[in-house]
């Protein structure tokens, strides 16, 4: 995923609309005081990060019912740490 565009946060402020349009086919990085604080993407860069984040949680539960039940420790570990 490129990133074309870094701007501040009063940039963003200032021409909302333009960035909103901008982020429709890359994400806009957000910088407060010199650092980056939030990425602006699409509605449909967003539900594909979910869509994947919900294949994930899937596969990882798949993956524990074939292993079995091991118990509520092991399970919260598992999820925790693969």
């Amino acid at each position: 995923m490129e990133v074309d565009m870094q701007i501040s946060a009063t940039e963003l402020k200032n021409r909302l609309g333009q960035y909103l349009d901008a982020a429709e086919t890359s994400p806009v990085l957000i910088e407060k005081s010199g650092r980056i604080k939030s990425v602006l993407i699409s509605n449909s860069m967003y539900e594909k990060l979910l869509s994947y984040e919900d294949a994930y949680w899937a596969s990882k539960a798949k993956k524990a019912e074939e292993l079995g039940y091991l118990g509520k420790r092991a399970s919260e570990a598992f999820f925790t740490h693969g």
